[in-house]
């Protein structure tokens, strides 16, 4: 494997591992607000309702998986409250799924690269 292709290999996993954290840190009642998260390379997409319409999002990895380096991958939930449960309202404290999961961009790209390491060792 080249040197790019472990670079383009740390980025996707290192993008995954961001949605994945996001997930994690996203509160469920019903399920809808977690189900609703997109993952694009074409930009975010717009809000389309609350529970009960239908709408469930593509799997994530299927966008990460084209992205090349140097793309942007838009992560967005399409439940309209989303705003509402990052950030807070009507007296309730915000959970910061989003922000927090970010702001560990460098532990998950250190864990990718890690990973990709140890995976180049077993290989011989």
């Amino acid at each position: 494997m080249t040197t790019l292709a472990r670079v383009l290999a740390v980025f996707r996993t290192a993008a995954q591992y961001v949605i994945e954290d996001v997930r994690d840190r996203t509160p469920v009642n019903t399920g809808y607000l977690k189900n609703s998260l997109t993952v694009s390379l074409d930009g975010p997409l717009p809000m389309r309702g609350t529970q009960g319409d239908g709408y469930a999002a593509a799997p994530y990895a299927l966008a990460i998986v084209g992205a090349d380096l140097g793309d942007t991958i838009y992560a967005s939930f399409v439940a309209e409250y989303a705003a509402a449960i990052e950030y807070g309202a009507r007296g309730r404290e915000g959970r910061g799924m989003v922000r927090l999961s970010v702001q560990n961009w460098q532990a998950h790209v250190d864990r990718a690269t890690a990973e990709a390491k140890a995976a180049v060792r077993s290989r011989g």
